[in-house]
Order: C-alpha cells, then structure tokens, then sequence
C-alpha cells in the first residue's frame, strides 16, 4: 500500500558524516509519522530516531542523541554526524499515519528495505 524507500548509505571513516533520505511512493508524507530503526549484523533492530506528522516533535535514542538529527522537508531525512563504529548498520524508515512519535516497532505498518552504513575505524 505504502512503498517507502532508503537512500543515502555507504562507507564512511569514524568521525564523518552521512545523510540518509527516506521516499515514499505516495504523494507526501503527511500526516505519517516517521522513524528510523538500525540492525547491526548479529543484533535485533533498535530505534535510532522518530519525527511526527507534523514534524513538531522528534525523538532520539541515548546513543545517537546530539550527533544525529532528524527533520521533514520532501522526503525525511536522518543527518548523522560525528559516526563512530558502533554505529555500523543496516538502516530503515518506517512510516504509520496512527502515531505521534513512538520507538516501538510495532507501531509503524510500513517498512523500507534497508540502507547499509559502515563506519570504518
């Protein structure tokens, strides 16, 4: 129903910066919520940052929280600055029209297939 649309991985050295996008195939994302979830190889997926509908209120894991930034114009975007290793993984949107700002995955019904980051050392 919904096609969402990762863009934006690659290889990057320990201390740089990536920017990862997230398209849907509908004509916009709103009112969806929007979040950003990562799986390192061997590990469950984990919640790395959420925007709401309105793009008023945003959320962010410990881990991540004042190096990545998470913000709405045509498409969403996850600006992650300062990488270090551990942030190495596959990454993925995920959008539902019936949450806020949740971290939970089982609240977002549509999933994108994934971005790859590698923060070499």
């Amino acid at each position: 129903q919904v096609q969402l649309v990762e863009s934006g991985g690659g290889l990057v050295q320990e201390g740089g910066s990536l920017r990862l996008s997230c398209a849907t195939s509908g004509r916009t994302f709103s009112p969806y919520a929007v979040g950003w979830f990562r799986q390192a190889p061997g590990k469950q997926r984990e919640f790395v940052a959420a925007i709401s509908g309105s793009g008023r209120n945003s959320a962010y894991a410990d881990s991540v929280r004042g190096r990545f930034t998470i913000s709405r114009h045509n498409m969403v975007h996850l600006a992650m600055n300062s990488l270090k290793p551990e942030d190495t993984a596959v990454y993925f949107c995920a959008a539902d029209i019936g949450v806020g700002v949740s971290d939970r995955e089982s609240d977002y019904d549509y999933w994108g297939q994934g971005t790859k980051v590698t923060v070499s050392s």
